[in-house]
């Protein structure tokens, strides 16, 4: 049996092992099987990677887990519209916002009506944040240093905290 063969073997072998693990993720069987598909595809595709003194179970649950966190992030980018205008005309919102309840939308406009009175070099690395983008990608598409982009993030929170601190 051939190097290729035996690696082949083992990894489909492991099926099992990724989808219970892939169910856990996901929650949702049809998305459990792609996710198993994509690792099993993911890893045939990269064997030389693979080094014969590691674990195959624990190299293919991180492939996997690496995979879900990426395409989870890519549908939060998709998904997600950053608002870059003065007066927050269009909010970062999931889909289940609660603005068809009267009192969600209150407080929807509310919210975006403090955080527009914030300086917009806080404002913007702020809105990104909320709509899924990691610190590094804020850093560079705002040409600010990292350090800069997670403080003034973590002042804007902090403020937004202490004014809603009373609302319910």
């Amino acid at each position: 049996m051939s190097k290729t063969s035996k690696f082949e073997n083992s990894v489909i072998g492991m099926q099992g092992n990724l989808l219970s693990f892939a169910l856990k993720l996901t929650m949702n069987k049809e998305e459990a099987q792609d996710l198993v598909q994509d690792t099993t595809l993911k890893a045939l595709n990269n064997e030389e990677k693979f080094a014969e003194d590691t674990n195959l179970k624990g190299w293919l649950l991180t492939i996997m887990r690496n995979i879900f966190i990426n395409n989870y992030r890519k549908s939060v980018r998709e998904n997600t519209v950053v608002d870059t205008t003065d007066n927050l005309y269009h909010v970062n919102l999931c889909q289940d916002s609660g603005l068809s309840a009267p009192d969600g939308a209150y407080a929807v406009s509310e919210i975006s009506q403090i955080i527009a009175k914030f300086p917009a070099d806080y404002r913007q690395p702020f809105s990104m944040h909320v709509a899924g983008y990691k610190y590094e990608e804020i850093s560079q598409k705002l040409g600010m240093p990292l350090g800069t982009v997670k403080s003034r993030i973590f002042f804007t929170r902090q403020k937004l905290r202490e004014i809603l601190k009373d609302y319910r």
